[in-house]
């Protein structure tokens, strides 16, 4: 099924020879121009649009993406469940189950392209977890399926979905974005608890604790220079579900605006439970893109209104935030 501290070189758990689906002779998987990256094109717009929104911010449904876009989407089959300890055994709570990492390309109508399965039968990391595209690359990390455990970090070519590991590291890694002023790395690890900076020209990392989030998923941030965008949702007490974006500082894992979100999907489901994108759509709208359910989802998009009623500020100056941008 389909779901969506010492370095060390390895590349035993990727898969040596890529296992690939194409579904279209027509359609190349990936555009013959790649697009730039949020920080290389609309990443300061996007600041100043996020800069208005409040919670009484009016989103708009919107019925369908633009054709020509690709989707890269990391998705998970698990052929065998974690099962949870009943106390800690090295360092984590569960066993580690096994499974295969999967990165799918879809077009713009939702037509699937291709499907790669990065790693290989038996691989201990199998959980494809957050991805960053930076305009030449996609940067994701390949992770055991349980907090404390190892993760290896990849580079993926658009093009072919070949991926080119980077380094190993000895916790979990969900979430990461290239800075590709300061050639750096940043991950987050199992909750989103703590992140790691890298440096890729010495791999030397790091770390800081984060000072306070919106949820609990770490799979879901976006490059912006030195700013990020994180979508998630947070469980309060046993059934009160909380979704929420925010624009956060790289470098000190400060949420500079935090908005919440109220849309659920057609299942129930909060749409900031699993992969967000965005951009400035052609009339100057900030567009959200989310796919919030597991195994059967659809790809919900909303465009922030500019009419909405505003109650009041919502974080920094705007001359704060688009420091850098």
């Amino acid at each position: 099924m389909l779901a969506c501290t010492m370095v060390t070189i390895q590349y035993s758990l990727i898969a040596t020879a890529l296992n690939i689906t194409y579904y279209s002779s027509k359609l190349p998987i990936a555009p013959l121009l790649l697009p730039r990256s949020h920080a290389q094109g609309d990443g300061s717009e996007i600041v100043d649009l996020f800069n208005n929104l409040g919670r009484s911010t009016v989103w708009k449904a919107v019925d369908k993406a633009p054709t020509g876009d690709r989707f890269v989407v990391s998705a998970g089959e698990y052929t065998e469940p974690t099962i949870p300890f009943n106390t800690t055994i090295n360092g984590t709570d569960r066993s580690p189950g096994a499974g295969f990492a999967h990165s799918v390309v879809f077009s713009g109508n939702g037509t699937r392209l291709a499907d790669a399965i990065l790693t290989k039968q038996g691989a201990i990391e199998y959980h494809l977890g957050g991805l960053d595209y930076d305009g030449r690359y996609i940067w994701a990390t390949i992770a055991q399926y349980r907090p404390n455990s190892t993760a290896s970090l990849v580079r993926v070519d658009p093009n072919t979905l070949e991926p080119t590991p980077i380094f190993h590291y000895t916790d979990h890694l969900g979430g990461i974005v290239h800075d590709t002023s300061q050639s750096t790395l940043t991950t987050l690890n199992w909750g989103s608890r703590n992140s790691s900076t890298w440096s890729l020209a010495h791999l030397s990392p790091f770390t800081s604790e984060l000072r306070k989030f919106l949820g609990r998923n770490p799979d879901q941030c976006s490059n912006q220079r030195p700013l990020m965008l994180c979508s998630g949702v947070a469980t309060i007490g046993t059934g009160l579900n909380l979704g929420g974006i925010a624009i956060v500082d790289v470098e000190s894992m400060i949420p500079l605006l935090e908005i919440p979100i109220t849309m659920t999907s057609d299942a129930g489901t909060l749409v900031t439970q699993n992969p967000v994108d965005l951009n400035v759509s052609e009339d100057g709208q900030l567009r959200l893109y989310w796919l919030p359910d597991q195994h059967n989802s659809t790809l919900y998009v909303y465009e922030a209104q500019a009419q909405s009623p505003f109650e009041f500020g919502v974080g920094y100056s705007k001359k704060k935030l688009t420091r850098g941008l």
